[in-house]
């Protein structure tokens, strides 16, 4: 199989994945949690938006905690230095927007971000500044927008884990693919 459709096919496998998350009843809760390690996730009907971008690697057998955690611990110095530690934190490295854009740019493909819908595809990562120091990330998926112009996008700003054409409502900072293979 070539690269390009290998790309094409785990990026609709991404975006089934987002779907499905957003039949789970979420409460947004941004606490910090103690959670297994590997594959650790908080606790179940709780989550802010990294976790639906974990939960929905997860389904495909990719473990953002352990791949994040593990480049975070041989490369510290690389990544943010916004909260004043010392030192990585596998129970929540992986659910910092920032630390998942560093680790995208570092392991996925950086694309461009542009005012141009048809540069956000299926599959893509977004992240955005809601304003102030407050991020957000969510996952471009195979549904359309009410005018059919955009598709849009799964994420959890409050409401739980949704399904909503919310792509240039924010301010966009990153613009990332990325799949392990």
């Amino acid at each position: 199989m070539s690269w390009c459709l290998a790309q094409e096919t785990f990026s609709n496998e991404l975006s089934d994945a987002a779907i499905s998350l957003t039949k789970d009843q979420i409460t947004y809760d941004p606490s910090y949690f103690s959670i297994d390690y590997p594959n650790g996730d908080v606790p179940e009907g709780k989550g802010v938006c990294t976790d639906v971008v974990i939960r929905a690697y997860r389904k495909l057998g990719i473990d953002l905690q352990k791949e994040v955690h593990e480049d975070m611990k041989a490369n510290f110095s690389l990544y943010p230095d916004i909260w004043g530690l010392t030192s990585t934190d596998r129970n929540i490295d992986h659910r910092r927007v920032p630390n998942l854009m560093k680790y995208f740019s570092r392991f996925g493909t950086e694309k461009s971000i542009t005012s141009n819908a048809q540069d956000y595809v299926v599959g893509d990562i977004v992240c955005w500044n809601l304003g102030g120091a407050i991020t957000h990330i969510g996952i471009m998926v195979d549904r359309k927008s009410m005018d059919g112009k955009r598709y849009m996008v799964v994420h959890n700003i409050g409401g739980g884990q949704v399904i909503e054409d919310i792509l240039f409502d924010y301010k966009i900072i990153g613009h990332y693919s990325y799949s392990k293979d």
